[in-house]
């Protein structure tokens, strides 16, 4: 178990939890909680002892995000994002993903669960991909599974107008997979992963390959191209005057 670094790591029956610790930032991301999460998922991947994985919050907030400031302060001037790095873990990785969502899931913390294999919310839960509004470009892979699967006009109300996705409406839309009191959502998202746990580890690697099929090349490649305008879209005005507001907001 280390919370140092903002990411609680347990192992347990075959299952590691991996928890977002920064209550008092709703869990906002930093680049230290990325190399974490990173490390964790790669060795996941190669642990046989690990045969099914849960991402988790508290019951207040899954994940608010980028921390700002961290950001903000910490962008690099060329290459990789500390987030890519934890997004490709979690694209390739073999086994069974659950997550347990209650509270805010905003930006990475919404775009993440459409690479996890089940998701179970809580009735407080919601779903915000607030990038145009931020003067960015959605990522993850979001620009291709989103319309994919909700149709252009369903992804074009998430991705370009940012508004909230409650838990009901994540359901509804198939973006969950059920939704429950918010007390109820690690117990029954651990419950799942211990049942995935027990089951053949070749049966599940198949069947997750296979539900995939060929994609995975072609999520890296459209991540690639979403980066690539993310980093160019980060130096904008309309950015930096987003984050400055955001910032300020924070401080008053």
């Amino acid at each position: 178990m280390d919370g140092g670094n903002g990411i609680v790591r347990v192992a347990q029956g075959g299952v590691l939890r991996l928890g977002f610790d920064r209550p008092a930032r709703k869990n906002a991301m930093t680049g230290a909680m990325y190399a974490a999460l990173a490390e964790a998922l790669v060795d996941a991947d190669r642990d046989e002892a690990v045969r099914a994985v849960i991402l988790h919050g508290s019951e207040d907030a899954f994940c608010a995000g980028n921390d700002i400031g961290d950001f903000a302060s910490n962008a690099p001037d060329q290459g990789e994002r500390p987030s890519a790095r934890f997004m490709k873990a979690l694209l390739r990785l073999r086994k069974p993903v659950v997550a347990a969502v209650n509270g805010p899931a905003v930006g990475i913390g919404a775009t993440m669960l459409l690479h996890c294999d089940l998701v179970y919310a809580g009735t407080g839960a919601k779903l915000v991909f607030p990038f145009a509004r931020l003067g960015l470009c959605p990522e993850f892979a979001s620009t291709l599974l989103l319309p994919a699967k909700l149709g252009h006009q369903r992804a074009a109300e998430l991705l370009m107008l940012g508004d909230p996705c409650s838990a009901q409406e994540a359901h509804t839309l198939g973006l969950v997979n059920a939704v429950m009191p918010p007390a109820d959502v690690l117990p029954h998202a651990s419950d799942v992963a211990a049942r995935l746990a027990a089951m053949s580890v070749a049966s599940l690697h198949a069947a997750k390959s296979l539900m995939r099929g060929d994609e995975l090349d072609r999520y890296e490649e459209r991540m690639e191209k979403e980066n690539a305008q993310f980093s160019r879209l980060l130096v904008s005005p309309e950015a930096k005057s987003a984050f400055a507001a955001f910032q300020q907001r924070g401080k008053s």
